[in-house]
């Protein structure tokens, strides 16, 4: 029998038996989490499961937040909220507040997931898990209220589409550049209900802050998960950020013999920075395609790129500068640890003075709510994962993706412009030095 891929291995762990790829399974949950958008209707399925009287699977492992409509914008939204810690409170789970942050930042930092965990989230970007290693996934409300009361899901075991990345990347060109290009490359739905793995020496060396936009947008492409071999890099990554000992799984690697669906191999020296036009994460195109398009707002934040390294890599192309006359920019930390490292290093001083507009930790205007939203006829550059129409707004704008450094350097100049034309941008590797000193 030929060897298995990473997510068959991390799947039989959880079945308890050997399974392969096109298996249905029972699995063991490890981590369970909702938002103010999915948890209110995931716990009235949880109170139809249990008859309103049931207990939640495993309280330390349940994670609620309250992070798309933070702070509420309506009354809809506030009574959501309520929802959320209602619910925590009765049931004992973690529950994080308006300003903590965004869901998969916040359980990273906060050490709730780990490598080789089955992680479920009633969020579509749950895979950003697979960036230290885990099986991370979303589903639905219901699907999410079952399992708060048993905790198990069924799971279809998944393929594999593999990327292999060889090589250094020049400046400028960052793991959003990457990523955007597998999605260009294989199409929205190209590894639909696939397990997305990122390997080879460029991957390798990527920092983990930039391994988790790979996992993160896997969802783009319509995988099931993302996933990144979870390595030392990772145990030392969360041992900063928890201050607990992390102990890596043994089946962290797929097999040389696995059996992968496809296999798509890149020459990192080779690729360019990669902008998203209007309105799909797979037109991506390289930087010199679009060139000159005038931008009204860059937005800076998500799950994707929300972090504090991208965020310091803006604040270091924004320092002693203002905004491009005519635009404008919002920068929204993934999580209150982000906003109150920027406060203390003076960043965040740096974007207001640069004439940037800093909000409180959350999702702000990537899904189009409030903080932000885009009028008819803007354009907007942004580090987000999507550019649907409508949403970061009106039906009638236009939004581009791309990398932290892609989105400062344009700035500048009020129109897309190619980072690598900016001496001085950040380097992975110091990056990379930042996160297991900090």
């Amino acid at each position: 029998m030929t060897g298995k891929t990473l997510a068959e291995k991390l799947l039989s762990a959880k079945a308890g038996k050997d399974v392969r790829a096109g298996d249905y399974i029972e699995a063991q949950v490890d981590v369970a989490m909702a938002h103010d958008i999915t948890g209110p209707l995931a716990f009235q399925t949880f109170d139809e499961v249990t008859g309103g009287e049931g207990e939640v699977f495993a309280p330390d492992r349940t994670v609620l937040t309250i992070d798309h409509h933070a702070p509420a914008d309506g009354v809809q939204a506030a009574n959501n909220h309520n929802a959320i810690r209602e619910f925590a409170a009765k049931h004992g789970a973690h529950q994080y507040d308006i300003g903590d942050g965004i869901c998969h930042q916040v359980l990273i930092e906060e050490g709730h997931v780990g490598p080789g965990d089955l992680v479920i989230g009633a969020d579509s970007h749950s895979t950003t898990y697979g960036g230290i290693g885990a099986f991370g996934t979303g589903v639905g409300s219901s699907d999410l209220g079952t399992a708060l009361a048993t905790g198990e899901l069924w799971f279809r075991v998944p393929e594999t589409m593999r990327f292999v990345v060889e090589g250094d990347l020049a400046d400028g060109v960052y793991a959003k550049d990457l990523i955007l290009r597998f999605i260009g490359d294989v199409g929205f739905a190209g590894c639909t209900y696939m397990a997305a793995e990122y390997v080879g020496s460029t991957i390798e060396a990527l920092p983990v802050h930039q391994r988790l936009v790979l996992a993160n947008m896997a969802i783009e492409m319509g995988g099931k998960t993302g996933l990144v071999p979870a390595d030392d890099r990772v145990a030392r990554f969360l041992e900063a950020e928890t201050g607990q000992s992390v102990d890596l799984p043994e089946a962290q690697h797929s097999d040389e013999d696995a059996t992968f669906a496809s296999v798509h191999e890149y020459q990192a020296e080779e690729l360019a920075p990669q902008v998203s036009k209007p309105s799909n994460p797979e037109n991506a195109v390289d930087v010199d395609e679009v060139l000159g398009t005038e931008i009204d707002q860059l937005f800076v934040g998500t799950c994707t790129n929300g972090r504090y390294e991208d965020i310091s890599l803006v604040a270091s192309v924004l320092e002693g500068e203002t905004l491009a006359p005519g635009t404008r920019m919002v920068v929204v930390p993934a999580s209150g640890s982000v906003y109150r490292k920027l406060l203390a290093t003076g960043e965040l001083a740096t974007l207001t003075d640069a004439g940037a507009v800093v909000q409180a930790a959350g999702c702000g205007p990537c899904a189009g709510y409030h903080q932000g939203v885009l009028g008819d006829g803007d354009v907007c550059l942004a580090t987000a994962n999507r550019n649907f129409p409508g949403r970061e707004g009106s039906m009638e704008s236009s939004v581009y993706l791309a990398s932290p450094a892609t989105v400062a350097v344009s700035a500048l100049y009020g129109e897309i412009t190619d980072p690598r034309e900016y001496d001085g941008l950040p380097r992975l590797d110091d990056h990379a030095l930042a996160e297991v000193n900090a």
